[in-house]
């Protein structure tokens, strides 16, 4: 049995409200201190504001190879800012002052090892983080990690991928909580023209061995792929699309003047994609 949280997180409460109204979610990922911490503040608020759902604060990694390079490019100007970890909780804590967005830690294991697990579940927790997901854990090597998080209220989120069997996509689920990540195709992020063909089946499969919620990532970045994807999908999980738009705004000069530019642009991209999430729900509702 999945070791969830004993209340319902801000994670699940936001997706039961969304498949309540039956529109399709939107989780905004972005990477945490890229380029200042500062921003990363103002940027969450930006996206929480302009509609998105649930936050994914990146963890910058130094070799992040889950990434493609756009966000491989943001991990390295977050670490040359000397962001970690521990800066990154704290910021969580500033943002809780102002939004009830639920957030999501996304990272690899070894910052989170090196942090130490019992200290990093309580101080995420009181941070007010949500759920954690960790890119490089596997279900077998997790009971001690999904306990812990448990023990502090916090979701354990995990990835399922097109080369999952159904008999591995049910033990992924199993040590889920919050929320079922579905990657779309295999490879690293980053934004794609088109959905892969294959997506419809692999959700159903998905759908057959779990009654999570699932968000699909990996490739999302048009109002196209949001529009295609509700009816399938309870979320679209949107990364490297917002991560080019901090980076195109900043990495030259990040001015002030900048970074309110990048918080405009990812707001208005947030914006795009949940009218694309509602023109998708009113279709479905006059088709006959």
């Amino acid at each position: 049995m999945p070791l969830a949280a004993s209340n319902p997180t801000r994670i699940s409460k936001r997706f039961a409200a969304l498949r309540e109204s039956g529109e399709l979610g939107i989780v905004a990922y972005i990477t945490a201190g890229d380029p200042t911490l500062h921003a990363t503040h103002q940027f969450v608020l930006a996206l929480a504001d302009a509609g998105a759902d649930v936050i994914e604060l990146g963890i910058p990694f130094s070799d992040p190879l889950a990434d493609g390079p756009t966000i491989q490019r943001a991990s390295e100007r977050a670490l040359k800012a000397g962001t970690t970890l521990a800066q990154v909780i704290d910021s969580v804590r500033e943002i809780r002052k102002s939004s009830e967005v639920p957030i999501v830690l996304f990272s690899y294991y070894n910052p989170v090892l090196q942090l130490g697990l019992e200290k990093f579940a309580s101080t995420a927790a009181t941070a007010g983080a949500d759920g954690v997901l960790i890119t490089d854990l596997t279900p077998e090597e997790s009971d001690d990690y999904r306990q812990v998080l448990a023990a502090h209220h916090l979701d354990t989120i995990f990835l399922g991928a097109p080369t999952s069997t159904d008999d591995r996509l049910a033990k992924i689920a199993t040590a889920s909580s919050g929320f079922l990540y579905l990657i779309s195709r295999t490879g690293v992020t980053g934004a794609k023209d088109a959905l892969p063909d294959d997506l419809p089946a692999l959700l159903r499969r998905a759908r057959s061995v779990t009654q999570l919620p699932i968000a699909v990532g990996f490739g999302i970045s048009l109002p196209g792929h949001v529009s295609i994807l509700g009816g399938l999908a309870d979320a679209a999980v949107v990364g490297s699309a917002l991560v080019s738009e901090i980076e195109k705004a900043t990495a030259a000069n990040p001015t002030p003047a900048a970074i309110e530019a990048a918080a405009t642009g990812l707001a208005a991209r947030i914006r795009s994609l949940k009218e694309a999430a509602r023109h998708g729900l009113s279709r479905r509702e006059v088709a006959p």
